[in-house]
């Protein structure tokens, strides 16, 4: 994990340097939010879905760092005040703050277009660039985060049904997770049976990951989560935890994620530190 870690942070760091040019305090802005931390999870799964499809990490590091771009321009957007209207993400104040509405409109604008040039001028193979662009843009497009956060928006203040809150994070946290399994399978040059279970695990692995998103918005404190917590029982957004309460959240997480470990040992070799990752994601604090 830490080894990745350093890979992706190095690797962000090389975007956007030049100061000297005329429309720097975008550039800054996309480097504010791009380099503000997190857990790299989605470019962590490029990197060991490429590696254990018998792929070159290295040259994967450009998808890894596109898929990060993708999530930080959802941040980004997601903390506007015509969204979710946060202050504070990731222990900092949200990029808005730092550098108003419209400039942090634009850094996630021009993220989403430099996660596509990230993929399309690496060192890849053309035909495992374009399959990584392709699932990239699916995960980012209506039918992923765009699609699930209009059904977020239009779901606050009324109760929805566990099927209609399963399809809103579906489209809205698994979509990308799903895409940064595929990606890494893509990137590897693994096969159909592969890129089948890097996709039901990354889908076993968002939906568990956004039941503990719920859970931690409840019982987590922003020292930890480093973001405002209760927003969403205050914005009257539907969750898991307000839908299942505590105890069936929790049972929920166990099996999603004994689900995406098996998938795994049944499809991949040497596959001990994505069943260690997943199950640290089912009982994280952050």
């Amino acid at each position: 994990m830490t080894d990745y870690k350093t890979m992706i942070n190095h690797a962000l760091n090389s975007y956007f340097q030049d100061a000297g040019v005329s429309y720097h305090t975008l550039t800054e802005s996309m480097r504010y939010s791009l380099l503000a931390g997190g857990k790299r999870l989605r470019p962590i799964l490029v990197l060991e879905f490429c590696r254990i499809s018998g792929g070159d990490v290295e040259k994967a590091l450009p998808v890894a760092c596109a898929i990060e771009m993708i999530h930080t321009y959802s941040l980004i957007h997601d903390d506007l005040p015509c969204m979710d209207n946060d202050d504070l993400r990731r222990g900092k104040p949200t990029n808005h703050i730092v550098y108003g509405e419209c400039t942090a409109t634009l850094a996630g604008d021009a993220l989403q277009a430099e996660a596509f040039h990230s993929i399309l001028s690496s060192d890849l193979p053309v035909e495992r660039k374009a399959a990584c662009a392709l699932f990239l843009s699916e995960a980012a497009g209506v039918n992923g985060i765009c699609g699930g956060q209009i059904l977020d928006i239009e779901g606050e203040g009324t109760i929805l049904t566990t099927k209609q809150l399963d399809e809103i994070n579906r489209l809205k946290t698994s979509a990308l997770l799903i895409a940064a399994c595929k990606m890494g399978v893509a990137a590897g040059g693994g096969t159909e049976l592969q890129m089948k279970a890097a996709e039901q695990f990354g889908r076993d692995l968002g939906l568990a990951f956004q039941i503990r998103d719920d859970v931690l918005d409840v019982l987590s404190t922003e020292e930890e989560l480093g973001k405002p917590i209760g927003s969403d029982e205050e914005e009257g957004k539907n969750t898991y935890m307000a839908l299942l309460g505590q105890e069936q959240c929790e049972q929920k997480i166990t099996e999603l994620t004994l689900c995406a470990k098996h998938t795994l040992s049944s499809n991949f070799e040497d596959c001990e530190f994505l069943m260690d990752l997943a199950d640290s994601m089912a009982i994280r604090r952050n």
